[in-house]
């Protein structure tokens, strides 16, 4: 059931709640009123109404819409863990003030954690949407101007290396055959643990890969035959396991759920760990380093690699993902790519979802000059964009070198340089640098809360601006 803020206060609470009005915050008491727009509280509601049929009006009382929402942002804002959201709302009065617990208790990070999941990738953006529509209505964000920029989000993995991946897959493997073995009759699976000879070899080829003479080299390959041979063994096991379930040979004397949900498991990791195996053949003893369809993770199995010429950070872990934004430093539009596209065919879809988010194409659009074609050129003049400032690549001919000497050019890069600061807050203040919910639908949802919190905070800031100079009551 879904619970609400709207009842009585606690007696014993309002004398303090009384002290606790005194405690100003300038950052949240602006994004306070945001919140309490009645269509972002109505999209939440909806979603928690759907998690199960009756969700909406039987079982126990859940977390309310607003303070669902306002969580979203605090945790968004301060870059906090579940844990760090917990704790930080059961000891500060501010924060309960802002997220409506008041002298309630707070749940638990697990509570947080499963709550937040509720809120999907499509419900995220109609969230985004519907702040940026804010943002119109209160005159922040007119659409005349759009900016476009790709950056590299990092996913919650460690640095990909065929040996550890290969360490990750029997750990896992080894572990669900354990928690099976635990529920099935005395010594109908015996189950191996690898975890020091594994330990043994990982530490082998570190030691061996710091030199590239020919004995370091043999001696590392040698170390990969035994870690590829420990896991061929380990994967033999687990299918056989499988195997034996489907044919309902298993005994099992204890809870057959358990027992199922550590087959699926098992079913989930087994074809990422025989790719891995495939591709640490390829590697040591084929030179392949190009493996198509190359697993870095896992556990985010939809990490890319992403090389965008850095030189102190050659290659990225992550995925790569699109940040449009218009005028008062409003995101209006992001979208998270699949695999490592030129960021030429980013040029089009951020013209169009503007066009779809205030009805009209901007009047000036820009972008550096990694965007540059004269096909996006000519199809966004097409569109109706007036100004199209996109810097070409290469030797510039007179007539384009002219073109791009005009003053209405030169002004249109200038403000196109503000996205690298857009996309530098998003990172560090607003903590993007690395997602860490899992998955490509968690992905997708740390990304959408991160933009959707700085525009409010945007917003906010613009609010006070316009008081500072006395335009707003």
């Amino acid at each position: 059931m879904i619970d609400s803020t709207a009842h009585q206060a606690w007696l014993f609470y309002s004398p303090l709640a009384l002290q606790a009005l005194l405690l100003k915050d300038d950052l949240l008491d602006p994004v306070d009123q945001l919140l309490e727009d009645p269509d972002l509280l109505e999209l939440v509601q909806e979603c928690l109404a759907a998690r199960f049929p009756a969700s909406a009006r039987t079982g126990r009382p859940g977390m309310a819409p607003d303070r669902l929402l306002r969580c979203c942002v605090m945790k968004h804002l301060k870059g906090w863990s579940f844990r760090d959201l917990e704790r930080e709302l059961r000891s500060n009065l501010v924060y309960r003030r802002f997220t409506r617990f008041d002298a309630e208790a707070t749940p638990d990070f697990t509570t947080f954690s499963r709550t937040f999941a509720l809120l999907s990738p499509q419900i995220t953006e109609q969230i985004h949407r519907r702040v940026v529509g804010l943002a119109r209505e209160q005159g922040v964000a007119q659409g005349r101007k759009l900016r476009s920029d790709t950056t590299v989000v990092e996913s919650n993995v460690h640095y990909p290396t065929d040996s550890s991946l290969l360490g990750d897959g029997i750990r896992v493997l080894s572990r669900s055959l354990q928690r099976i073995a635990a529920e099935c009759k005395n010594g109908a699976l015996e189950v191996v643990h690898h975890g020091r000879a594994v330990k043994h070899r990982l530490l082998e080829i570190s030691r061996a890969a710091k030199c590239l003479t020919e004995a370091n080299q043999q001696r590392m390959r040698d170390s990969y035959q035994k870690l590829v041979g420990l896991t061929r063994g380990v994967v033999r096991q687990a299918c056989e396991v499988v195997q034996r379930w489907s044919q309902g040979r298993l005994k099992v004397v204890g809870k057959f759920l358990r027992v199922e949900a550590q087959i699926g498991q098992l079913r989930h990791f087994l074809p990422l760990v025989e790719k891995v195996m495939t591709q640490t053949k390829e590697r040591v003893w084929g030179g392949n380093c190009h493996v198509e369809g190359k697993v870095l993770s896992l556990f985010e199995p939809h990490t890319e690699v992403i090389r965008k010429g850095k030189a102190h950070k050659p290659n990225e872990f992550g995925r790569l993902v699109r940040i449009d934004e218009v005028e008062n430093g409003i995101v209006s539009g992001y979208q998270v790519l699949p695999g490592n596209p030129d960021d030429t065919t980013a040029w089009m879809p951020a013209l169009e979802q503007q066009q779809a988010c205030f009805g009209r194409a901007p009047q000036m659009a820009t972008a550096d000059r990694g965007f540059f074609s004269a096909k996006n050129e000519r199809e966004a003049q097409e569109l109706g964009v007036k100004k199209v400032a996109l810097p070409a690549r290469g030797r510039l001919s007179a007539q384009r070198a002219k073109q791009q000497k005009q003053r209405w050019f030169r002004r249109a890069l200038r403000w196109r340089a503000g996205c690298e600061a857009t996309i530098s807050t998003l990172k560090h203040p607003f903590s993007m640098w690395r997602a860490t919910y899992k998955g490509a639908p968690g992905f997708q949802r740390y990304v959408g809360w991160c933009v959707i919190t700085k525009n409010l905070f945007s917003i906010a800031r613009y609010q006070a601006r316009r008081r500072g100079h006395g335009q707003v009551g």
